[in-house]
Parts: C-alpha cells; structure tokens; sequence
C-alpha cells in the first residue's frame, strides 16, 4: 500500500477493495487522475483508492499517469536534537528540493538543505521513507516523488531562509515545538516526523 497526497487527502494505491464509505474505489488501470484529483480538492471525499490486483505493479502503474518529479530532501537533527524546519506557504515542511542531472539523490538532499536553510556540515545517518504527492504547476499536475534522509549536523552558524524559493522562515525547533509546528504542516511530513 502506497499514499500518495493531493493536499492533505491521501490516494492509497492497494490491493483491497473496500466498501466505501467516506472514500471511493477506482480501478488503476482505467482511472482518470485528474478527475479524481479534482473531486478530492472540491468535495467532502476523505481519501481515493486505486486498485490494481498485483501489488508489485501499483506504484509503477501509478507513476505512468502523470509527470514525475523527483527531490530530495532531510530531516535534520542538531547536537541538541532539535529538528530543521522551514515555513514556506504558510506552513511549516522539512527543506527539500528538485534533483538536478548528473548529482546523486543524496547529493541532491544535502545541496537542497544547504540552500534553503544556510546550514552546512550536513552527514547523512540513514535513508527514510520515500514520500510522494501531487502539486500543480503551470495548469499541469505533476507527482513529486520525495527521497528523504536523515541528517545530522553540528552547524551553529545563522539559518538562512531561501526567499525566492518562498521561504521566509528557518527554525530549529526542539521535540514540543516540532508536535506543535505539525498541527499546520502536511501530511507527508507529519508521517515523517
């Protein structure tokens, strides 16, 4: 089972059929993806399923039915243990950004991180959960598909927050402050985190 996010409604890509109640049930195969993105941003529906028998082929089928974008992005700790969020669109995330040609997914995290926070020293301590969801950009929907990893750092220099990347705040907010900062973060993030 996959969850993919259109906003904070999830799409779960599974096996089972179920009998709706506040979801609906479309076939992998023969969906229209835009339609159902659409029903999801207008209307009360908590969530779609799409189906597909063989379990091995769910995410793949589903990535074919729109563009993918593929990013990087950490989950940073400090030597206090606190956690490096930026607030970008009047929400609280985790930095990450777009992978660039010929640089690793791990490359593309750390140099993500740095550039949008300031921080450096960045050490990768272990891959974490590969995050996927659906935004929109010049009228076309695209699926960004999210390599996250953990991180450590002992950088105590200033955070610097990427203006032009709509980032106007970088924080290192400690275990109460993170449990806060999810109550207006997305849904993805609050499963990392």
């Amino acid at each position: 089972m996959y969850k993919v996010f259109v906003g904070d409604k999830p799409m779960i890509l599974t096996t089972q059929v179920e009998q709706e109640t506040n979801f609906k049930n479309y076939l992998l195969n023969t969906v229209n993806l835009v339609k159902v993105i659409r029903k999801l941003n207008t209307s009360s529906l908590k969530e779609a399923r799409l189906i597909h028998k063989n379990p091995d082929k769910l995410l793949k089928k589903f990535l074919k039915k729109l563009p993918n974008v593929i990013a990087g992005g950490g989950k940073v700790y400090n030597a206090e243990g606190d956690i490096l969020f930026i607030y970008r669109n009047d929400k609280w995330d985790l930095p990450k950004g777009k992978a660039e040609r010929h640089e690793s997914i791990q490359e593309t995290a750390i140099r993500e991180v740095t550039e949008e926070t300031g921080v450096g020293g960045l050490v990768i301590t272990k891959p974490l959960d590969i995050t996927y969801h659906i935004f929109k950009r010049h009228g076309r929907y695209k699926i960004k598909v999210t390599h996250w990893f953990e991180m450590k750092t002992n950088f105590t220099g200033n955070l610097y927050a990427q203006e032009e990347e709509g980032i106007t705040k970088v924080a290192w907010l400690n275990a109460s402050e993170a449990h806060e900062a999810l109550n207006n973060s997305y849904a993805n993030i609050k499963l990392l985190v």
